[in-house]
């Protein structure tokens, strides 16, 4: 299993929220690459990353230190939030990326996601952040009427290989991931589930590993100390 220590990106700093709650924001570090390089040292070798601004209105304004991530380190970047359109997609794979992440997108323009896969193939993932059930959009900021059964159903007749499936309600909470949910995912979907939201200890690294999911976003509990990464990433061999 492959674990992905997470950079959310503010105003270029590193930053989390709590479930989702742009209010409720914690700045853990005003460089965001230096953390990159702590994430390599400790022997990860892929880190995820969103754009929280983003997220909101669509827009790029923190690409420049995905570049640099992306160049600076051997990490394998991935980045979410506001790629809504095609332009964004190149953009970011031509910065170094190697798999963006369509959220809103997804939901509100199939059309733009066939396109993506198909011309992209395997550096396009999918994110479902669920709520209740429903998949959320939008920076989690709305609740769409499509439930995660259907909309995961729908991503893999189109092809979609990779899915980051967010337990918002788990999200920075530090209670533990929702290992029901990811276990059934895990039985059901042929695709490349990678579980984030609420990854706080490694006993959680641990039971995931043994539903043989593709992958685990860590975040604040690096950030608070709560996992080491090393021992995360030896308890996910």
């Amino acid at each position: 299993m492959i674990i992905f220590p997470a950079i959310d990106l503010y105003d270029k700093k590193a930053v989390r929220l709590y479930k989702g709650d742009y209010q409720n924001m914690t700045v853990y570090s005003e460089n965001p690459i230096e953390i990159a390089h702590d994430f390599q040292s400790c022997g990860a070798t892929h880190i995820h990353m969103v754009d929280l601004e983003g997220a909101k209105d669509g827009t790029t304004p923190n690409i420049d230190i995905v570049r640099q991530v992306a160049n600076e380190t051997d990490l394998f970047v991935e980045i979410g939030g506001g790629i809504r359109d095609m332009t964004t997609v190149e953009k970011y794979l031509s910065a170094g990326v190697g798999r963006v992440i369509l959220g809103t997108a997804a939901v509100n323009d199939t059309e733009f996601l066939k396109s993506a896969v198909a011309k992209y193939g395997d550096k396009i993932a999918v994110g479902a952040d669920v709520k209740d059930g429903y998949i959320a959009i939008k920076g989690w900021l709305e609740k769409s009427k499509i439930t995660l059964e259907d909309f995961l159903s729908n991503m893999q007749s189109i092809g979609v290989k990779y899915i980051i499936c967010t337990d918002i309600s788990k999200d920075g909470a530090m209670k533990g991931t929702n290992l029901q949910l990811y276990k059934q995912l895990s039985q059901k979907y042929s695709m490349n589930i990678t579980a984030s939201g609420g990854v706080s200890t490694l006993d959680d690294v641990k039971q995931l590993r043994q539903m043989n999911i593709y992958g685990a976003i860590i975040g604040k509990a690096y950030y608070i100390g709560a996992i080491d990464l090393k021992d995360a990433l030896e308890a996910a061999r």
